[in-house]
């Protein structure tokens, strides 16, 4: 006897697979387990202006490159303009380019975000210790006191950093505060002194995203390392954290706009707040950045139609395994069921039994006569196929006439195993009886119905299509019952009368 436990094995490693490649794509791809679930995005636009002086200019844009954010679709509108979007050490950069401008100059760059949740940055490399500032002899004074009295109030370079953001917003902050703000900005101080104590420090510039909101401007924050990551700070408010609401347009510390051939130059943000399905936006995720990915939504959608009726056949199929080997009902054919089943999708449940019985019922009694004739079973079976589709097409046509627009779908029935499924029953009929043919009949009938309620459940349709690795956890437990052996839950009626004892 061999042993069961390779079978076992590849059991259990066709179960996990399934799991492990069903929670990956979820994880990874961000494909969401349950349909219809929505994601909020946001379309920001910038609008670029300056005048003009009647010689070649060159406007370039620093782009948003945030972690927290996912750019899903990006465009600019730049009548008569070159444009070039390009990146290199300085980040993410737009480039417009233009022989001969005067005037007024409007230039428009458009860019469709999704957040990811990836609120914090880790630092790609430790970043160079920073060169100590250089203070004015009117402010070397004043610093050097501050930044001793707070560096005695902190354990650690972020400590420093938050004791100082908290003390350039006191509401009773020293004088020697309140001097040096008069002569910089609290994010250039901010570095400043971070910079005389060793600490990496940065400025980046943001954008606060509030719905429907026009004529925004950046907001200058700073960055600071800590422990392989960059922790962000608000010093004109005195804020640690970044809010879920906000996001990095600009992380070199750089000017957001440099403008060539030009005067007047600004650039102000409009933002608006949509809603979007979270199945369509990951795939265009997935799309932005190329990646190795074996979903089907790389076919035309020809095939995607195609696939998305062959793959709930498995659904299908697990189901009649169950009912026939675990439950023990009765059906006409293997797999008949479930191609009944599909046909019941199309047609939808109510006109697909109506139709199915109305033509298996006209089928029999074609059947009966062609029994007597004493033909070869090619040519009944043939006779039969034509019949059937004779069948389907007068009723198609009576519920034309009669404005019955749900009889046309049962054109979607396979004609063929109707057919055999006809000349199964007759046979039936002959050699056992009427009654095991309503047992058989029945038994399809309430097989298909429970496979169409599986395979038309939405969350099933969703699994089976964006998941594909749970066609593995189907096969597993396929080959699981296979190795069933014991009573069906059918058969054990049979002991009632031990139990009465």
């Amino acid at each position: 006897m061999h042993s069961r436990k390779p079978f076992y094995i590849v059991v259990a490693l066709l179960f996990l697979a399934g799991v492990a490649a069903s929670v990956y794509r979820g994880i990874e791809h961000n494909v969401p387990f349950l349909p219809g679930k929505q994601v909020q995005s946001w379309a920001v636009d910038a609008k670029v202006s300056f005048q003009a002086m009647g010689e070649s200019a060159e406007v370039t844009f620093s782009l948003p490159s945030d972690p927290a954010f996912e750019i899903l679709v990006e465009n600019a509108t730049s009548p008569g303009y070159g444009l070039t979007i390009a990146e290199d050490e300085m980040g993410r950069h737009a480039t417009w380019s233009i022989r001969n401008a005067i005037g007024q100059q409007d230039l428009y760059y458009k860019v469709t975000l999704v957040p990811t949740g990836n609120n914090q940055v880790i630092a790609l490399q430790e970043p160079q210790p920073p060169l100590p500032y250089s203070w004015p002899a009117t402010e070397q004074a004043a610093a050097e006191q501050i930044m001793d009295e707070v560096w005695s109030r902190s354990a650690t370079n972020l400590s420093f950093a938050q004791q100082l953001n908290k003390s350039f917003n006191a509401t009773d902050r020293s004088q020697n505060i309140e001097l040096l703000l008069s002569g910089n900005t609290p994010a250039d101080l901010f570095i400043q002194m971070l910079n005389s104590k060793g600490i990496a420090a940065q400025k980046v510039n943001a954008l606060f995203l509030e719905d429907q909101r026009r004529r925004q401007q950046l907001t200058t924050f700073v960055e600071v390392y800590h422990q392989g990551e960059w922790v962000l700070f608000n010093p004109a408010n005195g804020t640690q954290g970044r809010p879920d609401n906000l996001l990095i347009w600009d992380r070199k510390g750089k000017s957001t706009l440099d403008v060539v051939g030009g005067v007047n130059s600004q650039v102000n943000f409009s933002m608006l707040q949509d809603t979007r399905s979270a199945l369509a936006t990951s795939i265009d995720m997935l799309k932005n950045k190329d990646a190795l990915d074996f979903s089907l939504y790389q076919l035309p959608l020809e095939e995607q139609s195609l696939f998305k009726g062959i793959l709930l056949i498995p659904i299908g199929v697990l189901m009649v395994v169950f009912l026939r080997v675990i439950i023990g009902i009765k059906t006409s054919g293997t797999f008949m069921p479930v191609l009944i089943a599909l046909a019941f999708i199309q047609t939808t449940l109510l006109t697909g039994l109506i139709g199915f019985l109305l033509i298996v019922a006209f089928g029999l009694m074609i059947r009966s006569y062609l029994s007597e004739l004493n033909l070869l079973l090619i040519s009944r079976i043939s006779a039969v196929i034509i019949v059937v589709i004779g069948i389907i097409g007068l009723f198609t046509l009576i519920s034309y006439k009669f404005g019955l627009s749900e009889g046309l779908t049962i054109t979607f029935f396979p004609m063929i195993i109707l057919a055999w499924t006809i000349e199964r029953m007759s046979i039936l009929w002959e050699e056992e009886g009427a009654k095991e043919v309503l047992v058989q009949g029945g038994g399809s009938l309430f097989v298909a119905t429970l496979a169409y309620l599986a395979m038309s459940a939405t969350w099933v349709q969703h699994w089976v299509f964006n998941f594909l690795g749970i066609h593995l956890v189907i096969l597993a437990v396929v080959l699981l019952m296979g190795q069933y052996t014991g009573y069906k839950l059918l058969e054990l009626r049979r002991f009632r009368p031990l139990a009465g004892e």
